[in-house]
């Protein structure tokens, strides 16, 4: 007893500053999802009414909403497979034995991460510029036409997909490249006298000693570009042809720019919902792959 007062005692403070800083705010947020919460209940309280599962049925029949969430689902199902596969490149890279200088590529490959997103989305604007970007310019060089990538919307989603995964996949390489440090040395030793090549020792070592860390990085990486905002708000606004408008941003537009805050509060939940759905797939298709 008295050990599990003293773990109480320890435990409080950090339970009382969660409970403060996100069980307060969250419910507080779907209570304001059951309501009509907008400009005018913000001047004066007495506008506020209770409006009960009306806000989500309402989001539920809104044309962009279902435009936003395709979009959103066009940028996860691209980005996170894209975003993994060069993260476990550049960890591959970087744990091999012919690298060099190691530790100045791996802060140089990591650098992206640590930068604000507002500032080099402001650069990859430029870089991606029709008539003046580097990148044009070096398509140019090898006969290729200038892509508008930032007006046309085939184009708007992809060049956004790139821009996230060069600024995201530094962490994922950290995470990956301390999982393959992990793997015993021998297994490689024992694979290579049974005649295993590269590739064979990449198929049956690495990769299922990397799953549990894959798995990981995968539930990051999808909770992460769901939530996808910064980059379409400062690269395109959501255009062209609403074709970058993702349901973060969706949510930010109903809340801050219509200030129907009960409508975006619904979204955000509406969201989670999806959120949690998807990850509890990974996690069950996780624990499916390692039974066998």
């Amino acid at each position: 007893m008295t050990e599990r007062r003293a773990a109480s005692l320890f435990i409080a403070p950090a339970l009382l500053v969660i409970g403060a800083f996100f069980l307060v705010p969250v419910l507080a947020a779907f209570a304001l999802s059951l309501t009509d919460f907008d400009l005018y209940a913000l001047a004066d309280l007495h506008n506020l009414r209770f409006v009960g599962l009306d806000n989500y049925i309402d989001i539920l029949h809104t044309p962009l909403f279902w435009k936003s969430l395709l979009n959103t689902l066009y940028f996860v199902g691209i980005g996170v497979p894209l975003s993994i596969a060069v993260s476990l490149g550049a960890a591959l890279l970087l744990d091999s034995k012919l690298a060099r200088c190691k530790g100045l590529f791996r802060t140089a490959l990591f650098a992206p991460v640590v930068t604000t997103v507002v500032a080099v989305a402001v650069i990859w604007r430029y870089l991606l510029h029709t008539r003046y970007g580097l990148i044009n310019y070096g398509l140019g060089k090898i006969g290729i036409a200038p892509i508008d990538w930032l007006g046309d919307p085939h184009w708007s989603m992809p060049a956004i997909i790139l821009f996230a995964v060069w600024k995201n996949f530094g962490y994922n390489m950290i995470i990956l490249l301390a999982a393959l440090q992990g793997i015993p040395g021998d297994l490689y030793e024992a694979a290579r006298i049974d005649g295993a090549t590269v590739p064979q020792q990449l198929r049956h070592i690495t990769l299922p000693m990397l799953r549990p860390a894959l798995l990981l990085v995968a539930i990051i990486t999808v909770s992460g570009y769901f939530q996808l905002f910064a980059e379409p708000y400062v690269m395109t606004q959501g255009d062209p042809l609403q074709s970058t408008v993702s349901v973060l941003y969706f949510m930010y537009q109903e809340g801050f720019k219509w200030w129907s805050l009960g409508r975006a509060s619904a979204i955000a939940f509406l969201l989670f919902a999806l959120i949690l759905g998807v990850t509890t797939l990974l996690l069950r298709l996780g624990r499916r792959g390692g039974a066998t």
